[in-house]
């Protein structure tokens, strides 16, 4: 069964985790359809989009279709069953392209709120993470 997930950060086709991401891009950019808020959190300058509807801006990202096994790897990255992991829910997006068009529920990897301290970003709130921001991102196995 296919699911679809929106990725906002390094999952995105030419950022750091995408390696992890074996699904198939769905043509054109998509666009939270709530506000959400979009940090760079940390050392590693990881990128956190915060369960906090209303707040933040609408956050651009790419959609994959993925199999089950590509979305178990991407839960293992995400470590959705970790106390301080992501946690993997459903979020309404749409084309950026359109206006006030179709709208789709899809997976996205958010942190909850009481998981962020303000005082730990390191820059946003943001509408996207770009190249320039994936370049300040350090994975858990490279030295800080």
């Amino acid at each position: 069964m296919p699911h679809f997930v929106f990725v906002f950060g390094t999952l995105k086709e030419g950022f750091p985790n995408f390696r992890v991401n074996r699904g198939v891009r769905v043509p054109g950019a998509f666009i939270t359809a709530h506000c959400f808020p979009l940090y760079l959190v940390g050392e590693r300058y990881s990128p956190w989009l915060i369960n906090a509807p209303g707040q933040g801006y609408q956050v651009i990202g790419q959609i994959f279709q993925v199999d089950t096994a590509t979305l178990h790897e991407m839960d293992l990255l995400e470590r959705i069953n970790e106390p301080d992991g992501y946690r993997r829910i459903r979020i309404e997006v749409m084309a950026s392209s359109t206006d006030g068009g179709a709208s789709d529920m899809v997976f996205a990897y958010l942190k909850e709120p009481g998981q962020f301290d303000v005082s730990s970003a390191r820059l946003g709130p943001l509408s996207e993470y770009t190249l320039e921001h994936a370049a300040l991102y350090r994975s858990r196995g490279l030295p800080l």
